[in-house]
């Protein structure tokens, strides 16, 4: 294998496993979310604020969804690396930035839930 094609081919990997670092990150945020509202919810029954813990937030479908959003670009991340390879063995390489777009719009989405949710609590 020529050396160039070597290069290539350690930074499809390099870029797979950023993605793969970003995923984790997101599903981390997801269960951080999810046990941080479970936290919250035993301390208020610790403390006798019943009221506290029959109110319902959103915190654990955010969680879940941030989850789903990192299991999504670990997905995305694998099939765009395995596209990009078959690309550079051929010699047809030619960028695709589709998984950035998708990657960014979820993460804005999520964004603007969350900014929503914590306006919201703090009323």
């Amino acid at each position: 294998m020529p050396v160039k094609k070597t290069n290539d081919h350690l930074a499809n990997e390099r870029t797979f496993l950023a993605w793969m670092r970003t995923a984790i990150g997101i599903m981390g945020f997801g269960f951080v979310v999810v046990k941080f509202s479970m936290f919250v919810r035993q301390i208020s029954l610790m403390l006798g604020r019943e009221t506290a813990i029959q109110q319902k937030g959103h915190s654990a479908i955010t969680g879940i969804v941030l989850v789903a959003i990192g299991a999504l670009t670990s997905l995305l991340a694998f099939i765009n690396y395995k596209k990009v390879k078959r690309q550079i063995e051929t010699d047809s390489y030619s960028g695709s930035a589709s998984l950035i777009p998708v990657v960014t719009c979820c993460i804005i989405f999520i964004s603007a839930l969350l900014i929503w949710y914590l306006i919201e609590s703090i009323q």
